[in-house]
């Protein structure tokens, strides 16, 4: 009777130990599964309305920035760009 003690023993430990086992692994995914819950409901970050406003600042201040060096190499620079040209092909040395 000893050995059907000592068999009856082996398995309840050994079920006991898998049990244990699980219930350690399902509290580590019921833990995992919070902490993914709480970051996607966190309402903090960068919205769609922030992104739009970064992007249209960003394209007026790069269309202002055009706009000045289109008025300056128009007015500015090219008449002297040309001028001096043309002088280099006029010299008479």
């Amino acid at each position: 009777m000893n050995i059907f003690k000592n068999i009856r023993n082996f398995f309840k430990n050994a079920a006991m130990t898998v049990k244990n086992a699980f219930s350690g692994t399902i509290r580590r995914v019921r833990l995992a599964i919070a902490r993914m819950t709480a970051v996607a409901a966190c309402a903090r970050g960068e919205n769609y309305v922030d992104s739009g406003v970064k992007i249209l600042i960003a394209v007026v201040i790069g269309a202002l920035l055009l706009a000045g060096l289109y008025s300056l190499f128009g007015d500015t620079i090219m008449p002297t760009v040309t001028q001096r040209v043309k002088d280099m092909f006029d010299f008479k040395g």
